[in-house]
C-alpha cells in the first residue's frame, strides 16, 4: 500500500497565549486572516481557527468575531476550515458551538473528556502586560476545569455532526479520552473514519514523551483498527519533535501559534507560516509527501468547501 500523504494542520491563535507573550500572535480579524492565508500558502491543508476580541486580544467565542475573516480565508485559499468548539474554558457547550452552528465548517474540534487545563506557570515569565485582563486570566488557569462531559459531547455530535455533516478533530489529551471516543462510536455517535488529534504537553494531560505517543497509538490501533486517522500536537517545546516523530510513524501533524509561540529553543516564531514551513521541510526531507487540501478532504472524507456557510 502506498504511504498516505501527511496532512499539516495549523492552529492560528487559540485561547491560551496572550498578546504580551508574542507580538506575532494574531488577534485582530485582519491579522488572523492574513496569518491563516499565509499558513495555507506555506503548506497547511487545515486551518484550526479560534477568534479573539479585536480590541483587547481576549478570548472570544462570539460568532460576530469570526464573521470578518472566515469569508476572506475561503476566498483566498482552498484550505479546510476547522472551527474550535473548545474556545473558552469558562462557558457552556451551547455557547462554544454557536460559531460552528452559524458557519457550518467542514471540520470542528471536539474535546473527548473533562480535565484540568492549566497554563498558570506562564504568568511568572512576565512583569508587564499589554492588557489588563491577561495576568489574571493566566494566573487563574490553575482553577480551570475544561468541561466535556458525555452529554456535552453528545450535544456537539447532534448539533454539528448530524445537522451540518461536520467531521470532528477528536482532541484526546490522555489515554482515557480514547476510551471515551470508543464508547461514543459504539453507541453510533460518530461514523468512521474518525480523525484523532493526540495532544501532548498540556498541564492536566499526558506528557510529551515518545513512549506516550507509542502508547496512545497502540491503544488507538486496538480500539479503532482501520477506522481512524490520526495527528499529533505537541505543546510548547515539544511541538516540532513530536510532530516529526508522528510523521515518521505514519501520522499527520499540527503546528501553529495556538500550540507553541516558538520556532526553535528560545526563539519566538515570526508567524504561523514560519512553523508550517519548518515542519513541511522536515516532513519532506524525511521522505514523506505533504497533502493538499483536496487530498486531506479525501483522506478524512469531508463534506467539501462548497457546503459551508461563509
Amino acid at each position: 500500500m502506498a504511504k498516505q500523504k501527511t496532512i499539516i494542520t495549523c492552529a492560528i491563535t487559540g485561547a491560551i497565549h496572550t498578546p504580551t507573550m508574542s507580538d506575532a500572535l494574531p488577534y485582530t480579524p485582519n491579522d488572523i486572516a492574513h496569518q491563516a492565508m499565509d499558513a495555507a500558502e506555506a503548506g497547511a491543508s487545515i486551518l484550526h481557527l479560534h477568534t479573539r476580541n479585536p480590541q483587547t486580544g481576549a478570548v472570544s467565542i462570539d460568532p460576530e468575531d469570526f464573521a470578518p475573516f472566515l469569508p476572506r480565508i475561503k476566498q483566498a485559499t482552498n484550505a479546510v476550515v476547522n472551527i474550535s468548539t473548545g474556545g473558552s474554558l469558562k462557558t457552556s457547550i451551547e455557547d462554544r458551538i454557536a460559531p460552528a452552528q452559524r458557519f457550518s465548517p467542514e471540520m470542528c474540534s471536539l474535546n473527548m473528556g473533562s480535565m484540568n487545563f492549566s497554563f498558570h506557570p506562564l504568568a511568572k515569565r512576565y512583569d508587564d502586560w499589554k492588557f489588563d485582563w491577561e495576568k489574571e486570566y493566566v494566573e487563574n488557569s490553575d482553577t480551570y476545569i475544561f468541561r466535556n462531559t458525555f452529554r456535552d459531547i453528545g450535544t456537539v455530535a447532534e448539533a454539528l455532526g448530524g445537522k451540518h455533516d461536520v467531521k470532528f478533530e477528536h482532541e484526546c489529551y490522555d489515554v482515557g479520552h480514547l476510551y471515551n471516543l470508543k464508547f461514543c462510536m459504539d453507541t453510533g455517535m460518530f461514523k468512521a473514519p474518525v480523525f484523532i488529534q493526540f495532544i501532548f504537553g498540556i498541564l492536566g494531560g499526558i506528557g510529551p514523551e515518545v513512549d506516550n505517543l507509542v502508547f496512545m497509538k497502540r491503544t488507538a490501533d486496538r480500539l479503532f483498527g482501520d477506522d481512524y486517522r490520526w495527528s499529533v500536537l505537541g505543546a510548547g517545546a515539544a511541538q516540532m519533535p513530536m510532530a516529526t516523530t508522528a510523521s515518521q510513524m505514519g501520522g499527520n501533524v499540527r503546528v501553529g501559534l495556538e500550540d507553541s509561540l516558538f520556532i526553535s529553543r528560545g526563539k519566538l516564531a515570526s508567524s504561523n507560516a514560519q512553523q508550517v514551513t519548518k515542519i513541511k521541510r522536515i516532513v519532506e526531507d524525511l521522505g514523506c509527501e505533504v497533502a493538499t487540501p483536496d487530498e486531506a478532504r479525501e483522506i478524512l472524507e469531508l463534506k467539501g468547501g462548497d457546503r459551508v456557510n461563509f
